[in-house]
């Protein structure tokens, strides 16, 4: 019998931190992704894969993607992203990819691998942790938008679904027509 009790409430433990969990993750799902919105975009310079320095441009709508190599929604993220990239381009959306992973000597060999791999051909920065504290990131993934003058107007931590995408196209359409 004492055994007993003791199994329910270890299962009762189990279940309330089973439960604490979840909630936590929903609420981290549906907090306000606004809460940049609205201000100027920090400046931010950083080494480009392959050698040079890659800055945010003002003066253009900038997507600023912020993912690691070991991020499972940064890398199911990734296909939308280029596709909405390629298609945007043409008028004059620029993409900030930044790569998150520790710095390590192999570090530009691995992320090269990883964009092959996956067929991705944008360019990518390598972030120190700089932009990351800059912009306040805290989980990953997370996706920034600019306007031409720099300020933030849109945001989205987590994967990049079909939904999202369409919030952000709709933030680019919006973006590019004032």
């Amino acid at each position: 019998m004492a055994e007993q009790r003791s199994d329910i409430w270890i299962w009762a433990l189990v279940i309330a931190a089973t439960s604490s969990v979840v909630a936590l993750a929903v609420m981290q799902g549906h907090r306000p992704e606004s809460r940049l919105t609205g201000k100027p975009a920090p400046q931010v310079a950083l080494p480009l894969l392959g050698g040079g320095k890659s800055a945010i441009q003002h003066g253009k709508v900038t997507m600023v993607d912020f993912w690691a190599t070991w991020c499972a929604p940064c890398r199911a993220s990734m296909p939308r992203i280029q596709k909405v990239w390629q298609e945007y381009a043409r008028a004059g959306v620029d993409l900030f990819s930044v790569d998150t992973d520790d710095p390590s000597p192999d570090r530009d060999a691995q992320v090269s691998e990883f964009l092959m791999q996956n067929r991705l051909t944008f360019p990518v920065v390598l972030d120190d942790g700089s932009a990351e504290q800059a912009f306040s990131v805290v989980s990953l993934p997370t996706m920034v938008l600019l306007d031409k003058e720099g300020k933030i107007v849109w945001s989205h931590v987590g994967a990049l679904n079909a939904s999202r995408e369409g919030d952000l196209r709709a933030a680019l359409n919006h973006a590019l027509a004032r």
